[in-house]
This record gives C-alpha cells, structure tokens and sequence, in this order.
C-alpha cells in the first residue's frame, strides 16, 4: 500500500465567475463546462455527480444517493434536498431473523435500499435548473468521461484495489474491473461503455430511463437472484424530498445549515449548539483558546460525544418522527446537555450512542457556485467500497448498501421495516451570513462527516482560516473504544488524532481520561475529504475562494 503523507500544499482558489470542488478533477472540470455552455450551480451539481460515478465508482454513483443544499441568490434562501431511498417494502421480520448481529451484513441483498441518486438528479435539475441545457447535455461530460476513459486518480486507485476482492466475488463485478479481473492502476486508463449507455438512458428518458425499463429490471433481477425483496415496484414508488434545512448560529454573525432526519447533520448542530451554550454560561472562554489544544480538543470530543448519543436516540425516517427537530435545538436542551461538561476530564457517565466502528469513507463530497451568486452543497455515496458489490448486469454500476446502517434491535426509530429511510450519515453543510452566503462546504467520511463539518466551521469562524486552511489543519475523528471493536455502542470513545498534533497535547488529553490514537500515513484516510466554496464581496463584485481537500485527489477549477 501507498504511505499516503498528504504533505503537497494547495493554496485557496479565486474566481470571479464560477467554480467547482470536488475529490476528483475531472469532475470538477465536468461542472465548469456546464457553467460555461450557461447552466447554473444546480445544474453544475448534478453533471459533477454524474462525473463522479465515473471516476470515483467505489465511493459515489448512479445506485447510490444523494443530498443537497441550494443557496438560491434570488430569494437569498436555503433549501434542503433529500435523495435518499427507501429499503424493500416487502422486507418482514423473518426475513433477519437469522442474523446475529446489530446491522445487516455488507454485502447482504436485504441492505439494498432504492437507488435515489438518479431521481435526485433529475429532480434537482428540475426544481432549481435554468432553460439552458436539458438533461442529455448536462449528463453528456460525464457519458464522454465513461465512454472515452480516464485516468484513475492516486487514492482512487488505492480505494479501488481495497475493493477488489468485494467485485472479484460479485456476479456482475467485472464490469468494474480491468479485464475483468483486476483493479486499475494509478494512472491507468479505464472505460465504462456500460455506465455511458445508462446515463444517456437517463438524459433520454429522466427518471423512467432508470426506474422503468431495463435498467431497472436490470436491478432488480441482480438483488432478488440473492435473496433480496428489492422490486419493480418499490422502484417505481421512489421519490425525493424537498425539506427546508435545520440551522444553529456558530457565532454572532455566522449561521450553520443542515439537513433534518433522516440526514444527521442534526449532530453538527447539536455539537455546535452545545458548545455556544458552554459559551454563553462562560464555562468556557472559547477565544482564548488555541487550535488544537488539549483545551479545545477535549471541548470538541465532549460535544460531540453528546451530540451523537442524541442522534442515535432521535434520527430515523422522516416520515416517522414524532418529535420537533427545532425542540433539540432549543436553549432548554442545550442547556441540559452543556450540564454534562467538565472543562477538566471525560465524563464517562452516561449512556453512549451509536459511532460506527467502521468510520465507512466511501463517499464524495463536492461543491460548486455560479456567477449569478448560487450555490451547491452536493453530497452523493454508495456507503461501503462498491456499496453492497451487487453490479446489475450490464450496467456498470455498484447498488449501496445503505440498509446496513438500520438498526436490527426492535424498537428504535432506526430498526429495519419494509418501505422505510434508514439513518444517514452524509450531509453537505452550507454557512450564510445573514441571508447572504458565506461557505458551501462538506467533509465526506461516514461518521466522520458532523465532525468535520464542526471542526472547518470553527476553523474558518473562530481561527481565522482560509478555505484550504481550514481544510489543511489537522483533524480529530471519535471511534468506538478500541477493546470493545465488535461493539458500536461503547460507554468510551476512542479520539483519533491525526498526525501533526502536538506530543503533549496528547499526553495531557490522557491525563483528562481521553483514550487516544495518534494516525498518520494511508490511516489518515479516517478524517474524511473535504472541499469549500466560501463567497465574499468587494465593490459589490462576488468573488469566491475554493480550497480542496489535501488529504484526497481533488481539485478546485474556477470558470474563467
């Protein structure tokens, strides 16, 4: 394996016009020529996810999902999109009860939820979109992309390698594969015929291209030939959500948006919440403090231990919420919640939510504005490496496997039912400034993702960071504890610490009673992948400055 060091310095990316952020440049070069031939950021957003499937196929695609946050200049509002899929309405207890364990296995038919990406994409062009490109020609970089080729990118082709042995064993899994039979090689190029004729299906035919006809019969005899209870008809009954988002102000000046259950961009803001609150009662002076202390570090662990126990308690299909998300995100909560904060040790008592012990990164985060001041916060992913590693035949694509992150154990909001959303984990997060917008920005990365989205807010807002600044610093990530890795839900939690952190800020983490693991090198992977879009003024001219992820093969392109 590659000793990743991540140690190539980036600097902030200016543009006057538009500009695009994504792990893979190609994409991001994808959304630049939309907004070039006169499409705008939603239109750019869904020909970069589309670009993504291509080349990042382990981590994104068209059998995945996908969520997003519009800033529209106009009405200087934010609105919230929700992409994700449904498990298998015909999925009945009996059907798990022969698993001893707390989640569906990966690579299980049963964790296959309806594909949402493909109606996401449709339904964002629709709703947000401008006259100027239809479908096919928003598609058409991406179908050039997988038709012609590309080069696998450094990380890509680690990832890919990881996953090889997932697609050896599938049916259809040398679709995915060099020859058939192997992962490519950094630099390497690879062609997807099969992926081009599905996104020209889409362009042609929109959501019917996909979730009628022979991509979809294509789905569905590749999940039931294992065992699954995907259907016809659960495709045809797929819809998308339009929500409005859920925010917390990070400082005086400054809002934090997010998407509401089943997304969990709910434990951002309850970290956020939770530490303005410690703010306010001044049991902590959060100026004063030095980035990546002991101090901030310990502050940062605390509130989002906190955070995730609420949210593994709370989140769950939307449609089945019987509580007010805003109630959470109240004062009285927070209060309560702050309540649990000793500025000079853990506290260890009380009941800890679910972190997953994978801390799964199979995810793509990319972000883009235009010139007209709008802006994209896009989130798409298949969840594991090849998500459940099912490739419909002659499609040249992976279905997730999202219902792996059902709970199995009855009773929660989150356990497994036929036709139901399962807890989520990737959000994009947006910050405005007033109603004018200040950031569009993500970190992909399982349960890394609230966390991320925390520390580069906090990084730019409280430290004075520049975009790639603050994407460049390095990161803590909670785990479960490390003697209890067959238990997600733990009463401690590991704090990984990512290389170039001091010494003895380690040491005196462990004096607090932090479990720590310091993570360097190909490990660094944990702390997620970023970009940031952050907008500001000057002469009454927009000017945005981009800054793309170190620790990933991206690239941010302005519109010249």
């Amino acid at each position: 394996m590659t000793d990743y060091h991540f140690n190539s310095r980036r600097s902030v990316v200016h543009s006057t016009k538009g500009i695009c952020a994504a792990t893979q440049p190609v994409a991001a070069a994808a959304g630049v020529k939309i907004l070039e031939q006169g499409g705008n950021a939603a239109m750019a957003a869904v020909a970069m996810a589309a670009a993504m499937g291509v080349a990042e196929p382990m981590m994104t695609g068209i059998g995945g999902d996908v969520f997003c946050l519009y800033y529209d200049a106009k009405t200087q509002s934010v609105s919230g999109f929700n992409g994700s899929g449904k498990s298998a309405k015909d999925i009945v207890a009996d059907d798990l009860k022969d698993l001893n364990s707390k989640h569906l296995p990966a690579t299980s038919p049963l964790s296959v939820n309806v594909p949402g990406a493909p109606a996401g994409w449709c339904d964002i062009v629709e709703k947000w979109g401008n006259d100027k490109l239809n479908l096919t020609q928003i598609l058409q970089p991406a179908i050039d992309i997988a038709r012609n080729g590309f080069g696998v990118a450094e990380i890509c082709a680690q990832l890919w390698k990881d996953s090889e042995p997932k697609l050896q064993s599938s049916a259809n899994g040398h679709e995915l594969l060099v020859d058939g039979k192997r992962a490519p090689t950094e630099g390497e190029l690879f062609v997807n015929e099969n992926l081009a004729k599905v996104y020209e299906a889409v362009g042609k035919h929109g959501k019917k291209g996909y979730y009628d006809g022979p991509i979809a019969d294509a789905i569905v005899e590749a999940v039931q030939s294992l065992g699954g209870k995907l259907s016809h008809e659960d495709l045809k009954i797929h819809e998308s959500l339009i929500l409005e988002p859920i925010t917390m102000p990070i400082d005086d000046e400054v809002t934090l948006h997010e998407l509401p259950p089943n997304n969990h961009g709910l434990v951002a803001l309850l970290a956020m919440g939770i530490i303005h609150e410690l703010a306010e009662e001044k049991k902590i002076d959060l100026k004063s403090m030095k980035h990546n202390s002991a101090e901030y570090i310990h502050l940062l662990t605390e509130a989002l231990k906190f955070a995730f126990k609420d949210a593994d308690h709370y989140i769950g299909d939307p449609h089945e919420i019987d509580f007010n998300v805003n109630d959470l995100l109240g004062k009285k909560f927070l209060q309560s919640r702050a309540k649990l904060f000793s500025a000079s040790s853990v506290n260890k008592n009380y009941e800890h939510g679910v972190i997953n012990p994978a801390n799964s990164s199979d995810t793509s985060y990319f972000t883009v504005a235009d010139s007209e001041g709008n802006a994209c916060s896009i989130i798409a992913s298949v969840y594991h490496g090849f998500g459940s590693g099912i490739v419909p035949k002659g499609c040249g694509f992976a279905l997730h496997n999202r219902g792996c992150n059902f709970n199995l154990k009855p009773g929660t909001r989150n356990t497994l039912a036929g036709g139901k959303r399962p807890y989520h984990t990737i959000i994009p997060a947006m910050l405005t400034k007033g109603k004018e917008l200040y950031a569009a920005y993500g970190v992909m990365g399982g349960f890394m993702q609230p966390q991320g989205h925390v520390q580069v807010a906090l990084n730019m807002r409280l430290f004075g960071m520049n975009p790639q600044q603050a994407l460049d610093a390095p990161r803590i990530c909670l785990g479960p504890y490390p003697d209890k890795p067959e238990i997600p839900t733990t009463d401690e939690v590991l704090v990984n610490l990512e290389v170039g952190i001091d010494a003895k800020v380690v040491a005196d983490l462990e004096a607090m009673g932090h479990k720590v693991r310091v993570l360097e090198g190909a490990d660094r992977a944990l702390f997620g992948r970023g970009q940031v879009i952050q907008q500001s003024k000057q002469n009454g001219k927009i000017v945005y400055h981009a800054g793309s992820d170190l620790r990933g093969d991206g690239a941010a392109i302005p519109q010249v």
